[in-house]
């Protein structure tokens, strides 16, 4: 919330500008910026014809601003990811296989012996899904 606390009429009409930096909170690199326009209007009949000229500014400016830019270091060309990847969902279901599979040593196993893995071969399945 911004608040005009000194209005007079001599106000009337003057265009303020408010920039807003957006930054991850651990850096201080600007991710983007946008700029506000604001104005003081007067009340009234007066306010509505002010108001329609302002409106007329407003979208030309609205049309020569670019809203958001993107600092240099990430990439434009980025789409947006909608979740993991699939090389991230096929690796973690080849590791809950492998946890699943019998380990080496147990006999009692419907699973051939060359599908049986180590303690260690376990141990890396179990740390590359965790």
């Amino acid at each position: 919330v911004i608040r005009h606390r000194d209005v007079r009429a001599s106000y009337y009409g003057v265009i303020d500008k408010f920039r807003l930096q957006v930054s991850e909170q651990s850096q201080r690199k600007a991710l983007g910026k946008k700029e506000i326009i604001a104005t003081l209007l007067p009340s009234g009949k007066e306010q509505q014809q002010q108001k329609e000229e302002e409106e007329k500014r407003i979208k030309e400016h609205l049309a020569e601003s670019v809203f958001f830019e993107q600092t240099l270091c990430q990439p434009e060309n980025r789409t947006a990811s909608s979740g993991p990847s699939l090389l991230t969902v096929f690796l973690g279901i080849v590791c809950i296989a492998a946890l699943m599979l019998p380990t080496l040593g147990e006999m009692e196993s419907l699973v051939p012996l060359y599908l049986h893995l180590s303690v260690n071969q376990k141990l890396v399945a179990a740390y590359v899904l965790g």
